[in-house]
């Protein structure tokens, strides 16, 4: 409380204490603002910590390349860092301006006179920060999408190529006799639901069970006639973004009922809620889905500017065949329907090989 007024979380009467001589009053007060600027960071303008940490990491990039403290930053300084950032570092444009916003986040709550920290460096050192980040020396955001030129959807004989690929290492993995069959047939319908669905890497991470409700348009679907994402892609400061995909490929159904049937359950975690599981028992992480998906784009020699974003751009909503003779693996049958033998006999390899592996296992496929 000062003079009857309530000081705001991150103001410098609240960071440093008053009365008292600093030791090193610059790197002192750097510390103060950068712990204040966090907090202000994450209770009002609500962003997640992983955010304002990288945030905190691009700051202090800035003042080792500046040379200075806040207080005596100039646009000077931001343009030598940002020339640096393209013909040295090579930043591309996305990555700049996430950089100018973070300097324009930290200036914004320096300069702000609630904070006071403007008159604590007056005071302290006779100077004070000011603005540096204008529009004629900043990147704006002005298109929905920034990435690079080279990122393209796959084509149809890629997709193929890709899934076919993924099926066969079930089948490798089988009669290999050695573990990864089942790690194998998980990632093979991980990379089936990001194309059928339309989703993101965290997305699919971070999906369970219970995500999958009943379409009244598509009664034929059973429980998979939609999909409620709750890990959307988020604006800065707020929540994920959660969105409601339908069910538009009867084929991706197949594959990820007969997942949730016949291999989730090999791994002997029926209380946990994530649908994609880990032989440890955790949730698939998106670093996973990247480097599996990395390892068999490599192995098929194709382009290594694609990526598992591609998968959801590479989604043609128009094609509800059941049987999709192009893209064999991606409805988890070859071209020519199989009868349900076929389809149990694979299963039952499946469960025969996870059985002879499991000796000893925790919980054994039934």
């Amino acid at each position: 409380m000062a003079s009857g007024v309530l000081e705001p979380a991150g103001s410098a009467r609240l960071e440093l204490v008053s009365g008292v001589v600093l030791l090193h009053a610059e790197d002192a007060v750097l510390e103060a603002m950068l712990e204040g600027w966090g907090k202000q960071q994450l209770g009002g303008r609500g962003l997640a910590p992983g955010t304002v940490k990288q945030r905190r990491a691009v700051v202090r990039q800035f003042l080792e390349h500046a040379g200075e403290y806040p207080w005596n930053w100039t646009a000077a300084h931001l343009d030598e860092w940002s020339a640096d950032l393209v013909s040295v570092a090579g930043k591309a444009k996305s990555a700049i301006r996430n950089h100018h916003d973070a300097i324009r986040s930290l200036e914004s709550y320096l300069i702000a006179p609630q904070y006071r920290w403007a008159e604590e460096c007056q005071a302290r050192f006779g100077t004070h920060p000011v603005q540096i980040c204008f529009e004629s020396n900043t990147t704006a955001h002005l298109v929905d999408y920034e990435g690079g030129p080279d990122r393209r959807p796959l084509t149809r004989e890629e997709l193929q190529r890709f899934f076919d690929y993924a099926d066969d290492r079930v089948d490798q993995a089988v009669r290999s006799g050695r573990k990864g069959a089942l790690a194998a047939y998980r990632d093979a319908t991980v990379f089936k639901v990001m194309y059928a669905w339309g989703l993101r890497c965290t997305e699919t991470s971070k999906l369970d069970v219970t995500d999958w409700y009943r379409s009244p348009e598509a009664p034929e679907l059973g429980k998979f006639g939609k999909l409620e994402v709750r890990w959307g892609k988020a604006s800065n400061g707020s929540p994920p973004k959660r969105r409601t995909v339908c069910t538009v490929m009867p084929w991706a159904v197949e594959a990820v009922e007969d997942y949730m049937a016949n291999v989730r359950p090999c791994y002997g975690f029926p209380g946990h809620p994530a649908l994609w599981l880990t032989e440890r028992g955790g949730r698939l992480r998106p670093r996973q889905i990247e480097e599996r998906f990395a390892a068999y784009r490599d192995a098929l020699k194709m382009p290594v500017e694609l990526v598992p974003h591609c998968l959801r751009h590479s989604r043609d909503p128009s094609d509800r065949r059941r049987d999709r003779p192009g893209i064999r693996a991606a409805a988890g049958r070859p071209p020519v329907p199989v009868d349900d033998g076929d389809l149990q006999r694979r299963q039952r390899r499946l469960h025969e090989h996870h059985d002879a592996q499991g000796a000893g296992h925790r919980v054994r496929c039934r």
